[in-house]
C-alpha cells in the first residue's frame, strides 16, 4: 500500500488546522532530509547517511508507509555496518513518498 494520511488523520482527531501543520513541516522538511540523505552517501559517510534515514523514519512511519518503516529501520543498520544492500530499495522508497508529496494540496 501507499503513502496515506490515516496515521495523520487518526492524530488530528479532525483538527484540519493540526493536521494541515503536519503535512507542511513534512513537506517541508522532508526535501532537505533527502537531500542530506544524498549527500552524505556520496561522501561515503555512511554514519551520517544513516542519522538522516533516523530522521525520515518519522516521517515514513505518519505516511502510513509499515513495510517503508521496516526497510528504513533495516537500511539504517546497514549503513551503521557500512553496507549498501538496501540503498536501491529505500531509494525507491524516497522517490514514492516525494511524488506523493508533490500531490498534497492542502
Amino acid at each position: 500500500m501507499g503513502p496515506n494520511l490515516k496515521k495523520i488523520e487518526e492524530i488530528s482527531d479532525g483538527d484540519d488546522v493540526f493536521k494541515k501543520k503536519m503535512i507542511d513541516i513534512i513537506k517541508q522538511e522532508f526535501p532537505k532530509e533527502k537531500q542530506d540523505y544524498y549527500f552524505y552517501l556520496e561522501q561515503n559517510k555512511y554514519q551520517e547517511s544513516a542519522l538522516i534515514i533516523h530522521k525520515l523514519k518519522h516521517k515514513i512511519n505518519l505516511l502510513d508507509l509499515e513495510e517503508g518503516f521496516k526497510l528504513a529501520q533495516d537500511f539504517e543498520v546497514e549503513l551503521k555496518n557500512n553496507k549498501l544492500d538496501l540503498k536501491d530499495s529505500f531509494e525507491e522508497l524516497l522517490a514514492t513518498i516525494e511524488a506523493y508529496l508533490t500531490t498534497l494540496s492542502l
